[in-house]
């Protein structure tokens, strides 16, 4: 009989984007295994990208159990029904009226940790009828939310079950965090929540060695890495990049370009160094786009005319893009979490053989993975000779693809297996 494991996650199925990628494709390989993975997340979760087609990863017998959730973010929708603009972007919209104002001061300092802090006591009632009968052998939480690790944490207590906090990004130090107006003593409060979870929880994992190393200061203990990484089912025994054409350059970025992701440093070397040649050079951003920078982009003809939005399409659509194209760009954070930023796309990236460019720390754990695998660089976000010489490269190359070493330990299937582990030592 396979040990069960209770996997808490806000980001399931339909949810899209990027936080629902990784215990989406760790539950599906945990079983092989030994291990039974069930999943508790919301019934009604307010989340403003959805990929319907993520809900045919979820094996049939995978039991998921949905509990109703109330969130704040659906009061400020019914209050603000004459927008269209989803409230987890408020933070983005330079113009922010009164009760947008009002709005981020209340997120920022009553809804500790986050917004999701109201599902805390009734998750806990009600699977506390659950870990009554002994159904599980060990339960897993992954933040952020943040919220999850509460819940977490008082199960703990209660009945002493092993428990394995997933940190998907930092919490006390999250740059996230810095761009709220919260009052001194709320931050506190956050480094207090923080604390009870690093102590209490018996297995605490992140996914780059920044954070690793950055956890385990604050905890000052033993915190485990398993970074994201790729699914080979992701990629079709016939997906084949088409061959590269000199005198010619074709850009690719998937994923969210917001706030605290600028791809504007390189459309202006784009712009500069292409912009009197008559080169055929274009950039294709698929998924969502901060209206900011849209706006910039039509603001200016030449970039109007080179730069295309192909908006939010389902995960597997995204390799017909791969597939059309010369290189890939990743946007890292320009932040004080850069260091750490590792998004779970490099790996697919990788995975394509295709060229990356990319803007973020050159010293961080993004770049050391290019780096060792060849297939890169990341340039600081503000030099810009150093990425016109990069885009003046991969469009005169030829032959662009590159060959990977040792890419299966950034599989999913490699992440499960290191997560079984955890989980086993939990139970020794």
């Amino acid at each position: 009989m396979q040990k069960r494991v209770l996997i808490l996650t806000y980001y399931w199925p339909p949810s899209g984007g990027s936080g629902v990628q990784r215990w989406l494709k760790f539950a599906k390989y945990l079983p092989e295994a030994g291990w039974e993975p069930v999943i508790f997340t919301p019934e009604n979760p307010d989340f403003d990208l959805k990929d319907e087609s993520l809900l045919q990863e979820v094996a049939p017998n995978l039991e998921v159990i949905r509990f109703p959730i109330w969130e704040p973010y659906q009061l400020f929708s019914k209050l603000k029904k004459s927008s269209g603009r989803h409230p987890t972007r408020l933070l983005e919209n330079p113009k922010k009226g009164v009760l947008e104002k009002i709005a981020i001061w209340l997120r920022a300092n009553l809804l500790v940790p986050d917004p999701r802090v109201f599902w805390v006591k009734p998750s806990t009632q009600f699977l506390n009828e659950l870990l009554k009968e002994g159904q599980f052998q060990a339960i897993i939480t992954t933040g952020p939310p943040h919220s999850l690790h509460l819940i977490g944490q008082k199960l703990k207590q209660k009945y002493e079950i092993p428990w394995l906090a997933d940190f998907r990004d930092p919490w006390s130090q999250w740059e996230f965090l810095d761009t709220l107006p919260m009052l001194p003593f709320i931050r506190k409060r956050h480094e207090m929540l923080e604390q009870q979870v690093l102590k209490q929880a018996d297995v605490v994992v992140t996914i780059s060695p920044t954070f690793q190393r950055d956890l385990e200061k604050l905890a000052g203990r033993k915190v485990d890495l398993i970074t994201n990484g790729y699914d080979p089912a992701d990629i079709h025994t016939d997906f084949v990049p088409r061959a590269k054409v000199t005198k010619r350059l074709e850009l690719v970025y998937t994923g969210i370009i917001d706030s605290m992701r600028n791809p504007l440093p390189l459309m202006q070397a784009l712009k500069a160094e292409f912009e009197f040649g008559g080169e055929v050079v274009s950039w294709t951003f698929v998924g969502k786009v901060s209206e900011q920078i849209q706006q910039q982009v039509q603001a200016d003809p030449w970039l109007q005319t080179h730069i295309h939005f192909a908006g939010y399409v389902p995960h597997h659509q995204v390799f017909d893009f791969y597939a059309k194209t010369d290189a890939l760009v990743l946007i890292l954070t320009d932040t004080k979490n850069a260091k750490g930023n590792i998004p779970g796309k490099l790996f697919e990236y990788l995975a394509t053989g295709l060229p990356v460019l990319a803007l973020g720390d050159p010293q961080g754990d993004s770049s050391e993975i290019l780096s060792q695998a060849g297939a890169g660089a990341v340039l600081g976000h503000g030099d810009l000779k150093g990425m016109q010489r990069k885009l003046r490269d991969l469009y005169e190359a030829e032959g662009t693809q590159h060959t990977l070493k040792s890419l299966e330990a950034f599989s999913r299937k490699t992440g499960s297996r290191q997560v079984v582990e955890l989980l086993d030592k939990m139970q020794s």
